[in-house]
């Protein structure tokens, strides 16, 4: 830089400084607008869209996949990407030290490589062409963030494809503007905006290529119970499924029935004072996850090896303490299932499926003794069982099923003395309302969806002539 443009620079600087503004009110004021705006923006965002609900952390689940935030979902892409080079190998702190690290040393530096003294930015051409490519590039690693490098048949096009468009051409187009720069300084200015303007079109052509050919796997939703009545709910579903074959459906058990291993062995009765007065929230978790081996029960929580994740046995601890503790007022609970109205025909889909999955699915599943009678779908309860000519019969009030959740177990035919079937359930017994809608349920045909059901009910009316007789006539 010659002496005259150094004068022009400090004789340009000395007049901004003398016509700058004030801390005071000029620059506050315009940082407070600036502040209301973002604030008034994240009001907007967390009411209108907000964030999904997730389940409680539970260290012990090793199906989980971590995901930064989406800020850095563009370095998770160039971690996953990097290992689809086959010379680089997986060296995964090449990939998130070194390379981000030279990335951001360069940009640190880029004052000093390009010395020019303008401002103007066609006299600023390296700068803004690294920055573009880059920018371009970012945005797209964090579009593709959620496309697989690798197919389910093996196939690693997809990740080849990402490599080249958040990888190969970026890097490529920076050399290049730096050869351009510093090795054949005769290069025009338009030569390097077209070379930073190609690199960025091939970069979203490829990323819009990619997206085509490999669509986003529809993500899996979980549904994570945030009121104190979802929460009670799902506690008792889970209460059902895991905990009725032993302490029964109301925690009154003292002394385990059916329950092979366990027969004949007492407990104490969970929902008395002494128990939910002596153990606290925590303690009841504890006891739920890792178990009591001495007492046969074992672990439920996924850290010790069970099934149920921290979220689930909170879920059965909020159930337990508004149930049957008498210092917590429970709210009013959504109903299992939709009354039934008169002549209606309950449907698998709408009315048996919760049904079953509250007070059936803790023993009619496999793996357990249950005469291999399977309720975990619709085509097993019609089809499964050691006596499935007898077990569930359209029209049949004296279906197995039928007979025993009324409490009345089956004789065995070959012997009158022993019992073919208990009654169900085996600790506990059902809600007239549910046992109405089996019998419904099963002496209609048991209709599988709600179109179907519909097709089967009757609409009482008053008959003609005759005021306040009702008659059955189909609904359409």
């Amino acid at each position: 830089m010659d002496n005259e443009t150094k004068q022009k620079i400090n004789k340009r600087y000395e007049r901004e400084l003398n016509r700058g503004e004030r801390f005071w009110p000029d620059s506050i004021f315009k940082d407070l607008i600036v502040s209301l705006g973002i604030f008034v923006l994240l009001i907007v965002l967390a009411t209108f869209i907000g964030v999904d609900a997730q389940p409680k952390v539970d260290p012990s689940d090793t199906t989980y996949i971590p995901r930064p935030e989406w800020y850095f979902l563009f370095l998770f892409k160039f971690l996953a990407i990097y290992g689809q080079i086959p010379l680089l190998g997986k060296i995964e702190w090449l990939a998130t030290v070194v390379v981000p690290g030279i990335a951001i040393l360069i940009l640190a530096l880029m004052p000093f490589i390009d010395r020019s003294p303008f401002r103007y930015y066609g006299k600023r051409v390296l700068p803004i062409s690294v920055m573009a490519v880059i920018v371009v590039d970012i945005v797209m690693l964090t579009i593709m963030a959620d496309v697989p490098t690798v197919t389910e048949n093996g196939s690693m096009l997809p990740g080849i494809l990402q490599a080249i468009a958040g990888m190969v051409i970026p890097l490529v187009a920076i050399i290049l503007l730096f050869l351009m720069t510093f090795v054949f300084r005769r290069t025009s200015t338009k030569t390097m905006i077209w070379t930073a303007a190609i690199s960025a079109v091939l970069t979203i052509g490829l990323t819009g290529s990619v997206l085509a050919l490999f669509p986003v796997p529809a993500a899996q939703k979980t549904t994570v119970a945030t009121t104190l009545v979802d929460q009670i709910t799902a506690g008792q579903d889970l209460y059902s499924a895991n905990c009725t074959q032993c302490h029964g459906d109301d925690g009154k058990v003292t002394k385990i029935e059916g329950v092979k291993g366990l027969e004949g062995k007492l407990i104490p009765a969970i929902h008395s004072t002494d128990v939910l007065y002596t153990l606290d929230d925590a303690a009841l978790a504890q006891v739920i996850a890792y178990g009591r081996p001495e007492a046969g029960m074992t672990p439920f929580g996924k850290t010790y090896g069970g099934q149920l994740s921290a979220s689930d046995i909170d879920n059965i601890v909020i159930f337990m303490r508004y149930t049957w503790d008498d210092r917590f007022e429970a709210p009013k609970l959504k109903p299992l299932f939709p009354p039934l109205a008169a002549g209606e025909v309950p449907s698998y889909a709408v009315h048996i499926q919760p049904i079953v999955k509250r007070y059936c699915l803790s023993c009619h599943v496999a793996g357990k003794e249950n005469n291999n009678f399977l309720m975990d779908s619709y085509d097993n309860i019609l089809h499964t069982g050691d006596h499935k000519a007898n077990d569930v019969i359209a029209g049949d009030a004296n279906s197995y099923l039928l007979q025993v959740i009324q409490g009345h177990p089956i004789p065995d035919p070959k012997d009158p003395t022993k019992t073919l079937i208990r009654a169900m359930p085996p600790n506990g017994h059902l809600p007239p309302n549910v046992i109405d809608a089996l019998m419904r349920w099963i002496m209609a045909g048991m209709p599988q969806t709600a179109a179907d059901a519909a097709k089967l009910s009757v609409t009482p009316t008053p008959a003609a002539g005759s005021a306040g007789t009702p008659s059955a006539t189909p609904t359409p």
